[in-house]
């Protein structure tokens, strides 16, 4: 027996497969050749640990999504280090929450962000900290404000990228760039030295360091999360 299709999904298909669209937590031939590797397989939680022990825990994995529920199980890091690179994954928050994507971290200290800058992640309309404009999604966190809101209505995705070169820095949402600095210019600088970091003999001091996905205590999802290393 003869299979027929409908003409729009043979249509749809190839127009698809035309630009490389790719399918949650896969990589299309165009990807794999640019060089962007898969940091979650869509599966398990293989090439994560927890910040505090080799162990994560209290992270799930379901429908292909990485999960935070509830609770406080800890910040959720990559087994490996990244110097330059362009990160990017899809996220979305739960009502009132907060969250970050933390990046060139080092272990040992109390918490990632004493070594590691900050991506925002936010309920702009109803988290506690939306009063101050650096601490809104997309921004360098307590350092530089995004250029705008571009999130989406709560319960949809959200496209987050950021490309560390140097300490150059650009942060990107829903294909808007919101953030760009260079954290070793005199502006960088004298922005650290005006925020909660001036302390922080670490922080953003580190070449190379890992990915981290922030527990702070509010649901958050996560996929198609994705990296290429940078030259």
């Amino acid at each position: 027996m003869k299979l027929r299709f409908p003409l729009f999904v043979l249509c749809g298909a190839l127009f698809a497969s035309a630009l490389g669209a790719a399918e949650p937590n896969t990589l299309t031939r165009a990807e794999k050749a640019d060089g962007w590797k898969l940091l979650f397989d869509g599966k398990s939680l293989a090439g994560w640990r927890a910040y505090k022990s080799e162990t994560p825990a209290g992270w799930t994995v379901l429908n292909g999504t990485l999960i935070l529920a509830a609770g406080r199980p800890g910040d959720l890091v990559t087994v490996q280090e990244f110097g330059d690179f362009e990160l990017a994954l899809d996220w979305k928050i739960g009502e009132a929450g907060n969250s970050g994507i933390i990046y060139r971290v080092g272990l040992g200290d109390p918490a990632p962000a004493r070594s590691g800058p900050e991506f925002q992640l936010l309920d702009n309309a109803k988290a506690k900290d939306n009063k101050i404009p650096s601490h809104l999604a997309g921004a360098l966190y307590d350092l530089v404000a995004p250029a705008k809101d571009v999130t989406r209505p709560l319960g949809e995705w959200n496209q987050a990228r950021v490309k560390v070169k140097g300490w150059k820095i650009e942060h990107w949402m829903n294909g808007v760039k919101l953030v760009e600095l260079d954290l070793a210019s005199p502006e960088g600088k004298a922005l650290i030295q005006g925020s909660k970091f001036k302390t922080w003999t670490r922080f953003a001091s580190l070449a190379r360091g890992h990915i981290v996905l922030q527990d702070h205590g509010d649901p958050v999802s996560f996929r198609n999360v994705k990296i290429r290393e940078l030259k």
